[in-house]
């Protein structure tokens, strides 16, 4: 018999832009219980939006994408219903996401996934998570607001150069100059956006960059450099914004 493969996103980097951005924007309000269902939403919703991409891409297979999309999609559906009933101000992110979703299906549609715009519109999208969880928690259109989502756009922002500058544009000596430049100015940035301490959690992906940036890397080792680097951008924010 057949094993089913569980279809589930492969991508180290999504997994972290869905729950850092959003961990962040929770406690920089104030956690509340609605933040459970919340979270499990958006976490299936980007779960479905695998498969669903998937399926454009490979269309032999394209039942069992959608197939499992929809699952997940449903199952996203449930965990709204509480959220929307008690705070039906959160579908106004839904336009919002659904233009950034759409930048992404035209990239894929043209075998552009990896364009930097595409990986931008991504990071925006996710970084919508950190917003909608910002407010949920009694947050408004203010300072803090604007800081959990430019401070998550622009550490996340800094793994695409990164990454960039390690596999796909490795041998390309200026993306290796962006990298250590964009990191350079990351270090100074947040003196100017009002949160000097939050300097400090871009300290390590400039170190990473320095060291490793142009060179030859396994997979692994960028994944868990990737990790631990947004375990400690997720942990100094918590303390420090």
């Amino acid at each position: 018999m057949k094993k089913t493969r569980i279809v589930i996103p492969r991508e180290h980097g999504g997994w972290a832009m869905v729950s850092v951005p959003y961990f962040i924007g929770m406690v920089a309000a104030k956690p509340a219980l609605l933040h459970l269902p919340l979270f499990l939403a958006w976490l299936f919703l980007y779960m479905a939006s695998y498969p669903f991409l998937q399926s454009l891409k490979t269309p032999a297979k394209r039942k069992t994408w959608i197939s499992w999309g929809t699952v997940y999609a449903l199952v996203a559906a449930v965990f709204l219903v509480p959220v929307l009933v008690l705070k039906p101000s959160m579908l106004w992110f839904a336009p919002v996401l659904l233009v950034l979703i759409m930048v992404n299906v035209w990239h894929v549609l043209r075998k552009a996934e990896r364009a930097l715009l595409n990986d931008i519109c991504a990071i925006l999208l996710f970084c919508t998570g950190g917003a909608a969880a910002y407010m949920l928690g009694g947050g408004g259109f203010d300072q803090l607001l604007a800081a959990v989502v430019s401070l998550n756009f622009l550490y996340f922002t800094g793994t695409v150069f990164f990454v960039k500058s390690v596999f796909r544009e490795r041998k390309n000596r200026r993306w290796t100059a962006y990298a250590i430049m964009y990191h350079s100015v990351m270090l100074i940035l947040p003196i100017f956006l009002g949160h000097p301490w939050m300097c400090l959690p871009f300290l390590f992906p400039f170190v990473k960059t320095l060291r490793y940036a142009g060179k030859i890397m396994k997979p692994m080792k960028v994944g868990m450099i990737e990790i631990a680097g947004s375990i400690q951008f997720l942990l100094l924010s918590w303390i420090l914004m």
